[in-house]
């Protein structure tokens, strides 16, 4: 039967092309009716939400020092050589980094670049405590002269056992800084802890962290 024009025809050929060639206009169609029921829907102007100032604020805005007075420094020196033995080396750090003066608050962190030996916080005035820690220290991992201890010796009798002590007291220390000096206890200084037999020459690593003056 051939095609007859007629309104309704048209309207329904039209109508299938609008759902082939738009099928997003015919679902907006389909949900016009519905568009006053949606939770979503409101003829008022949407207003912005009030800050929140029910949580934490931040204390620091008005106490802490700007970013822009934060300084950091860092150089490498060198400590005296020194045979095994615990030494106090508090003066020579100071005078090795003279930029501890120029920092109002901060922290000095020393860095030790050896595997044989180490740093540490410690007694300062009877020097008995530093030789005592030594031998307690030869105690814990003494040396292996019946070759019956340990595996690596490739440096003698007292390599292995350096570096166990290496480990147990540490490779760094962390220092407060208030008003250009160093803020330790009364009794405290800074211990140089050598492991090796034989007079070795280390390097340490200095970092300052803080506000100038």
């Amino acid at each position: 039967m051939p095609f007859r024009a007629t309104p309704v025809n048209t309207s329904l050929f039209v109508g299938v092309l609008i759902l082939a060639f738009f099928p997003n206009l015919f679902i907006a169609l389909l949900r016009l009716p519905l568009l006053p029921f949606s939770p979503s829907f409101s003829t008022r102007p949407s207003e912005p939400h009030p800050p929140d100032t029910t949580g934490p604020q931040d204390s620091c805005a008005a106490t802490c020092p700007s970013t822009s007075t934060m300084s950091w420094s860092q150089k490498t020196f060198t400590l005296p050589p020194k045979s095994r033995g615990s030494y106090l080396v508090t003066d020579h750090v100071t005078s090795s980094v003279p930029e501890i003066k120029n920092y109002k608050v901060g922290i000095l962190h020393l860095f030790i670049q050896h595997t044989s030996c180490a740093l540490s916080l410690n007694e300062n005035w009877d020097e008995d405590v530093r030789a005592d820690m030594s031998d307690a220290l030869d105690r814990i991992a003494p040396d292996d002269r019946k070759g019956n201890l340990y595996r690596h010796s490739a440096e003698g009798l007292d390599d292995m056992p350096a570096h166990i002590k290496s480990a147990l007291i540490g490779s760094s220390v962390s220092i407060p800084i208030t008003d250009g000096k160093l803020n330790t206890g009364t009794w405290q200084g800074i211990w140089y802890l050598e492991f090796r037999t034989s007079r070795h020459s280390r390097k340490v690593v200095a970092t300052i962290q803080g506000e100038k003056k």
